[in-house]
């Protein structure tokens, strides 16, 4: 069968048109079989490697395509890991880019600056897992909570605020036990309290994400540092979250985890100038 077959056979399936069988075949992914036994990372690297650079809509279109669904009707967290992905297989493909100094070399630390830190999130249980992990880090450094944050997603059920705040005396006891993550019993005691003032701000505003987004009236802030000495800790806004938050109940919320949290969901974008990751470097 020749590949231009197979890549007629391709088009057959949702959401993948000419072009992209065209793509796909030239790297040598050109049935359904080959699609399926290398899925979006497969592809993506082929493509890659072969010095083509599709959007990253060629990759919602081949989940969908593998999921069966249209590729609009990809769930949201999907569309959030394959951006990731992809972002990380480009990233991997290309020069050592300049980036902000405070991530160092540690891959963690730098998978994190590189892919997460300043960009926008809207999905509730994301913010959810950002104010967890911002509170926890309270004294301690970002890169002890980057290593804890798969024994905090298993402790505290996905970052899953309704489960969470049904935690009782005896399970919060028993996760002081738990080396996975910081064992401190305010902070533990805090993260299920600020689980129930979460749900309440859902069933107050819709979401938790039409709430938070007010306080920088829906838009990222961009800022230009040229160095780290000119990234604040706080600001004016992060003393207002910080108020609104308190007010709710919401422990370990001070401004100046406030500001951080609000670095880590993109509300804020504080990538120096100098760094790839700013947006006047795309």
């Amino acid at each position: 069968m020749t590949a231009h077959r197979h890549g007629q056979q391709l088009t057959r399936l949702r959401n993948l048109g000419p072009r992209s069988a065209q793509w796909l075949a030239q790297v040598g992914v050109d049935s359904v079989e080959t699609l399926r036994a290398m899925g979006v990372a497969g592809c993506f690297e082929r493509l890659l490697a072969a010095g083509i650079n599709p959007s990253i809509n060629l990759a919602y279109a081949i989940q969908g395509a593998l999921d069966d669904l249209d590729w609009r009707a990809l769930p949201e967290h999907t569309r959030s890991e394959l951006v990731l992905l992809v972002d990380a297989l480009r990233a991997a493909r290309t020069p050592t880019p300049a980036r902000c100094g405070w991530c160092g070399e540690d891959p963690l630390y730098v998978r994190y600056h590189d892919l997460e830190w300043g960009v926008p999130v809207h999905e509730d249980r994301r913010l959810f897992e950002f104010l967890v992990l911002e509170g926890a880090q309270a004294g301690l450094s970002w890169i002890t909570i980057l290593r804890k944050r798969e024994g905090y997603r298993e402790a505290f059920a996905d970052f899953d605020p309704a489960r969470v705040a049904q935690l009782d005396e005896r399970e919060q006891e028993r996760l002081r036990e738990n080396p996975a993550i910081v064992r401190n019993r305010a902070k533990i005691a805090a993260t299920v309290g600020n689980a129930k003032a979460f749900l309440a701000i859902q069933r107050e505003f819709g979401s938790f994400d039409d709430f938070l987004w007010r306080f920088v009236d829906g838009a990222p802030i961009v800022n230009s540092p040229k160095s780290l000495a000119e990234v604040p800790a706080r600001t004016e806004r992060s003393d207002a979250l910080s108020r609104a938050l308190q007010r709710r109940g919401f422990k370990f919320v001070g401004s100046t985890i406030c500001y951080a949290y609000m670095q880590a969901i993109g509300m804020v974008n504080d990538h120096l100038t100098t760094c790839f990751r700013h947006p006047e470097a795309h």
